[in-house]
């Protein structure tokens, strides 16, 4: 039997990239013959993750639409039409037997061209609330792979199959590692621990609210591990120092989530949906503050279907720097609620997401 050809488009942001990496794996684990080309935009985080992942990536020089900038938007019109034409020349060249759309710039131009080619293609939509470009391209997708329910106001109801989204299986490894991951840490296992995480580059929001709730947190003699993010780090340490106070561990960026998670009684966090993936899986109770700067307020609309769910604590960006530390501390206290919050994530978790969605790439391939 021939080999299968994929192509998986998409990018942008680690939350996209991820996912389309961990799709690929499963794929080549379900058949190691299985051919993957990856379509990606030119400049973005993709075209380096990607191939340090052992996967052949194609630029297109697409952009999204700038909302704050007209002049920004003038040359989206001729990139769009050039990256069509250079999707439909990627599809006729690698001639693949289905295509992966995981969101991302790229994502739209390719998946259009596999439409007019009649290459079969499958979404893999992450997050609660459908973006443009999945909606538009959703009613020609032969599946559609979702990770929350409701998500038929976006997708005909016949095309939806609920999957998850895909996570890093080792940063949710936490099993027996609580204790391991206290002495990483230098923490003391008597006392409780926050785990503040921005992401990679940080959340400007969640730094200044622990800034502003470092007295609090010391009186109540609470340790926390502090991801500060790469573009915040320096700024922070300078003003206090490395080694500011034996309950604070400030940190840049955090190689190891298992034992970050695994520390914690306690998670604060923005709400992307690779993030809530992950946090479904590790089971603690959450905080969530979803970025206000993200295409059609995504996070926020992630962070409500958990809250409907009785599944995590909202709170919106703008209260933060007033209310956060507050709003943990009294979670800290409340044994309870943190017992309600861990059952009820727990139960939306998904974790073999990846091995399924690759499944379903699978038979949409059969007839192709």
């Amino acid at each position: 039997m021939k080999a299968k050809r994929i192509i998986i488009s998409g990018g942008g942001t680690g939350g996209h990239i991820f996912p389309a990496i961990a799709i690929a794996n499963a794929l080549k684990k379900l058949d190691p013959d299985t051919e993957i080309l990856f379509v990606g935009a030119l400049g973005r985080m993709e075209m380096e993750k990607v191939p340090a992942a052992g996967y052949k990536i194609i630029g297109l020089d697409i952009q999204g639409i700038q909302r704050k900038s007209i002049l920004k938007n003038i040359q989206f019109p001729i990139k769009l039409i050039n990256s069509v034409r250079k999707a439909l020349q990627i599809i006729k060249d690698f001639k693949p037997d289905a295509a992966v759309g995981v969101g991302g710039y790229a994502s739209g131009p390719l998946l259009y061209a596999a439409s007019i080619k009649g290459i079969p293609y499958l979404i893999q939509e992450q997050n609660s609330y459908a973006g443009i470009t999945n909606k538009w391209l959703g009613n020609k997708a032969k599946e559609v792979c979702v990770a929350y329910d409701g998500m038929e106001k976006f997708f005909p109801k016949s095309k939806i199959i609920k999957t998850g989204n895909p996570i890093r299986k080792d940063s949710v490894d936490i099993a027996g590692k609580h204790m391991h991951a206290l002495e990483l840490f230098k923490l003391d296992s008597d006392k409780k621990t926050i785990l503040i995480t921005g992401g990679s580059l940080g959340a400007r929001t969640l730094n200044n609210s622990v800034f502003n709730g470092l007295d609090k947190i010391i009186a109540a003699d609470v340790q926390v591990i502090w991801q500060t993010g790469n573009v915040y780090y320096k700024g922070i340490t300078e003003k206090l120092g490395e080694d500011y106070h034996p309950n604070i561990r400030i940190m840049k960026f955090l190689n190891r989530m298992d034992l970050a998670y695994a520390a914690a009684d306690v998670i604060i966090s923005r709400a992307g949906a690779g993030t809530i993936a992950e946090l479904c899986v590790v089971k603690k109770p959450v905080i969530l503050v979803p970025s206000p700067n993200v295409a059609e307020d995504h996070q926020t609309k992630n962070a409500l279907a958990l809250l409907h769910d009785n599944a995590a604590v909202f709170l919106a960006d703008r209260d933060a720097e007033v209310k956060l530390i507050d709003k943990a501390l009294e979670l800290l206290k409340d044994k309870s609620k943190q017992k309600t919050l861990s059952e009820n994530i727990g139960k939306l978790a998904l974790p073999n997401a990846d091995e399924v969605i690759a499944k379903e790439v699978m038979k949409i391939t059969i007839n192709n």
